[in-house]
């Protein structure tokens, strides 16, 4: 037995009260151009939410619309800002308080994160915790609005996961998630939890 711990945690709903991918893109854009935005990517939202469009797709449709041709630096500067000022009132205290036991018990943590690492990274830093998440595309200092590599979902989550960890080396493998997507995940975990830091 080697006594190792890690504990995997999905973001977006999990950690966060909200989707983060839209709140970001908000804060970037104005609530007006925003609502806008989301009104002519209707038809493929609501195709997404009824399983009849994949997530990749539709997040990337989202992606195009908002960022392309943007600055990378503006882009990344705005999502720092967002990580400091607004991402904080986003995440659920219950879910703090499990990663910070789980700190003292000696388990690695590790955010596996459809959304960007672009306005995650700053909030996982300060906390001294692991990221996988999904990498937005950058050519010539602009961003594209495509996903650079495969969208970190669903079973992707697992082939990132299994990427970087030889969870063979582990005793305690935990998994935290709360939709179909994150199922995968939760499969790899002696111990999993679905929806945990959710109050009726």
């Amino acid at each position: 037995m080697s006594g190792k711990k890690i504990a995997f945690f999905d973001f977006d709903g999990t950690i966060t009260t909200k989707d983060t991918l839209a709140e970001n893109v908000r804060f970037l854009k104005g609530r007006v151009p925003v609502y806008i935005g989301f009104l002519l990517l209707f038809p493929w939202i609501i195709a997404y939410k009824l399983g009849l469009y994949p997530n990749d797709l539709a997040k990337q449709k989202v992606l195009r619309y908002f960022l392309s041709g943007m600055e990378q630096s503006i882009f990344q500067a705005k999502a720092d800002e967002f990580a400091e000022t607004k991402l904080p009132a986003l995440i659920r205290p219950k879910a703090l308080e499990e990663i910070e036991r789980l700190k003292k018990e000696g388990f690695e943590i590790v955010i596996v994160s459809g959304s960007a690492e672009s306005w995650v990274s700053l909030w996982t830093a300060k906390l001294g915790l692991h990221l996988i998440a999904t990498r937005l595309e950058v050519i010539n200092g602009k961003m594209t609005g495509n996903i650079e590599g495969e969208n970190c979902y669903g079973q992707q989550k697992v082939v990132c996961i299994r990427k970087e960890f030889d969870l063979g080396k582990y005793d305690e493998v935990y998994a935290y998630g709360d939709t179909s997507g994150d199922k995968p995940m939760l499969a790899l975990a002696t111990k999993s939890f679905y929806k945990p830091f959710r109050t009726i």
